[in-house]
């Protein structure tokens, strides 16, 4: 019996979007693959699009941080890997810059406080020690010019490696046969190469090292397909909640101060136990109360707890503090967690021989 030309003509058309709209089993789970994978690189939403003509508020890490008054040399970051992780450099020798500033969890304890040669706390949190080179000053209140300076002032702080002066640590390592040998090959042409001054030179120079590009560089240079599409919505909720305005450059932070708390009292949200007045201690200036350098976001999803304290363990809250505090914005829960998805893509590396103890240091050690 022979169909109705019009039912024949309804099934060739029912076979025909059928087809369009899925088609076989195999077809219909082809077409998904190739839709996520456009989806995922901003075909249904052009981020890129979106992001253009704002990326000018960042900038790739620099490929190193030189400093021209401490030159480089290999003798002097070996110098500077095994005093890092010295305990040495501590009155009792119960602590090492790497003690606070683990280079295996990111150039941080993960602790609020840190504990220091006596176990002792002191009031602030410890940052990390990564990319901390190429920052405008050093310490949540800009008290050091750079990470030379900055590097002999952690071990004559009481509360922290409390070393009672320069010449005791001097006088305590020219009494090891390995640091005179790494003194004297850092610095050969010096009479008298083992100074306090060398110290924190090498110590400075060995942090300068520290640097950790991510994808996120790679897409400011102009790889698009470097971040995914959640990352670039990220990055545009960051840009259009205002958090560049002080989160930017190439460390997206690191580069200014700013007053914490603009909007209102920032204990009040970070139920800070002690009131910190931030760089006014340094200063006096009345303008410069409450003022912290801006921290830097790179790794910031792993330097916790945040803020100049530590008194707020979430990332995500921290965000929805400082938009708040500082922006006077109500974030809701979808464009915080947007936020915190870029962030991720600022996470970087540690070069791998930097993360250990140098070898030259755990020999010595094991010949002790």
């Amino acid at each position: 019996m022979k169909k109705p030309i019009s039912k024949i003509i309804f099934m060739l058309f029912a076979s025909s979007l059928l087809y369009a709209c899925g088609g076989s089993d195999s077809e219909q789970a082809s077409s998904t693959g190739s839709s996520n994978e456009a989806l995922n690189k901003g075909s249904f939403v052009d981020y890129d699009e979106k992001l253009q003509g704002k990326m000018a508020l960042f900038k790739p890490l620099p490929d190193n941080s030189e400093n021209p008054n401490n030159v480089y040399s290999d003798a002097k970051l070996n110098l500077g890997h095994a005093l890092f992780f010295d305990k040495r450099l501590s009155k009792n020798n119960t602590i090492s810059c790497n003690s606070c500033h683990n280079l295996a969890t990111f150039g941080v304890d993960n602790e609020p406080t840190s504990p220091g040669d006596a176990g002792e706390r002191g009031p602030r949190n410890s940052p990390t020690v990564l990319n901390v080179s190429l920052h405008s000053s050093q310490f949540w209140d800009g008290r050091a010019k750079d990470v030379e300076e900055q590097a002999g002032m952690p071990i004559l702080n009481p509360i922290e490696m409390a070393i009672p002066n320069e010449q005791f640590l001097v006088d305590r390592l020219k009494k090891i046969p390995m640091y005179q040998s790494l003194f004297k090959e850092a610095y050969p042409d010096e009479k008298d190469p083992l100074t306090y001054e060398n110290i924190t030179k090498a110590l400075g120079l060995f942090e300068r090292q520290l640097l950790t590009p991510t994808r996120f560089d790679d897409y400011l240079k102009g790889d698009k397909n470097a971040l995914t599409k959640n990352e670039k919505k990220g990055m545009l909720a960051f840009i259009e909640a205002g958090c560049g305005t002080c989160h930017n450059g190439p460390l997206l932070g690191g580069t200014m101060f700013q007053k914490f708390g603009t909007y209102g009292d920032y204990a009040e949200l970070t139920k800070s136990k002690t009131i910190d007045k931030g760089r006014f201690e340094v200063t006096g200036n009345e303008s410069d109360m409450f003022m912290f350098k801006v921290p830097t976001l790179r790794n910031v999803e792993k330097t916790g707890p945040y803020f100049h304290d530590g008194s707020v363990a979430s990332l995500e809250e921290s965000v929805k503090i400082m938009a708040k505090l500082q922006l006077d914005k109500e974030l809701s829960d979808e464009e915080v967690a947007s936020i915190v998805e870029f962030m991720k893509a600022l996470t970087g590396e540690v070069p791998l021989p930097y993360k250990e103890v140098p070898e030259i240091l755990q020999n010595e050690e094991k010949a002790l």
